[in-house]
């Protein structure tokens, strides 16, 4: 019940804090752009191009929804009033992860008019687009837990953004190494490309390693962001 709590008291923050649509604005304006360019290019009725970009999108998206996630509480001094909650440090992260995940989940749902529109042209087939939002949303949940996680180090939330952006830019230059390497760095290197597993998902593939490797990343994460939360209380 506490994570239920959570949740939806961080979810009615979102929902009347103007970085949250501002963030929504963007998201579907580059969204709109990438889907309605390739489709104008390509004349091909295929989502693949426009998920292939997705990660561009939640480069810039994501530090925006996850920033204020744990740091504002710090910030505003309010974390003291939530670790005294009937809730543990881990049912508040989840909570609060939570919430940005529903909030993102809505964001990409309102993007469902993309593939009506490939229906109301043409015939394209429902499993690769199915996949490629099951990806979508386990490689955007991958990256709001490196938010939330880089926003429990820091009581700045422009801190916390601008860590959360380099995080995930580092994953996009792990996913370059593994194919300008080879032996066991570039299998190495491989292993974490979080874009490589992504791909797959838009071929239409649901292959559960990388499910398995999307959820265990997520559960670590938050996993560090509960002890980052711990630690914070007792300083």
């Amino acid at each position: 019940m506490a994570v239920f709590a959570i949740f939806k008291r961080e979810l009615k923050s979102y929902l009347v804090s103007p970085l949250a649509y501002a963030a929504g604005v963007v998201f579907l304006a580059i969204s709109g752009y990438f889907f309605s360019v390739i489709l104008l290019a390509t004349r091909v009725a295929d989502l693949r191009p426009y998920f292939l970009n997705l990660g561009v999108i939640l480069l810039l998206v994501t530090p925006l929804l996850t920033m204020r996630s744990l740091a504002e509480e710090r910030q505003s001094h309010t974390d003291e009033l939530l670790m005294t909650l009937p809730a543990t440090a881990a049912q508040i992260v989840v909570g609060k992860y939570l919430a940005v995940l529903a909030l993102y989940a809505g964001m990409l749902a309102l993007t469902a008019v993309y593939p009506a529109l490939l229906y109301w042209l043409s015939d394209p087939p429902a499993g690769p687009i199915v996949s490629s939002y099951v990806g979508a949303l386990l490689l955007g949940g991958t990256f709001l837990a490196v938010g939330v996680f880089t926003s429990s180090l820091t009581d700045s939330q422009m801190v916390a953004g601008l860590l959360c952006f380099g995080l995930i830019l580092l994953m996009w230059v792990i996913n370059w190494l593994a194919f300008a390497m080879t032996g066991p760095i570039a299998d190495a290197a491989r292993q974490l490309a979080v874009f490589e597993r992504f791909d797959d998902f838009t071929k239409g593939l649901i292959d559960s390693t990388h499910v398995l490797f999307y959820v265990s990343a997520i559960a670590i994460l938050l996993f560090l962001s509960v002890r980052s939360l711990e630690r914070r209380t007792w300083m």
